[in-house]
């Protein structure tokens, strides 16, 4: 299997998306302020979306094969560990996350953007003869 380590990138965040859907909605459940409390479920459900997408990528690549979703897989990867990574630890030290973290959430929802964009171009160079 080529995509061995890409499906196993993926089957980890899918089971740490339900960790900390499941953390987020009984061991914090009351502990969080409410915008801190909805920052983690943010993350839980863009972490969500994201490796669904990833699956959906991995399925495509297993019968056609292209360059540019290796890409995809890179930048969602990145993404996911950046923006949803980055919400957690935010919620986590009760916003007190300083500049750093307030830099890092939006260099992840770019990536996932991107993401869907280098998507758009591999989609695109697909259907092209």
């Amino acid at each position: 299997m080529q995509d061995r380590f890409w499906w196993g990138i993926t089957a980890l965040s899918g089971a740490l998306t339900v960790i900390a859907g499941a953390f987020g909605a009984h061991a914090l459940a009351g502990q969080l302020a409410p915008p801190l409390a909805a920052a983690f479920e943010t993350g839980v459900r863009y972490q969500a979306w994201h490796t669904l997408a990833l699956l959906g990528v991995l399925a495509w690549r297993a019968s056609s094969p292209l360059a540019g979703q290796r890409l995809v897989l890179c930048l969602w990867t990145a993404g996911i560990g950046l923006f949803s990574g980055s919400l957690y630890v935010l919620a986590l030290a009760g916003g007190r996350g300083g500049l750093g973290l307030g830099l890092v959430t939006p260099l992840g929802g770019l990536a996932l953007i991107s993401g869907w964009l280098a998507l758009l171009v591999c989609v695109w160079r697909a259907r092209s003869p």
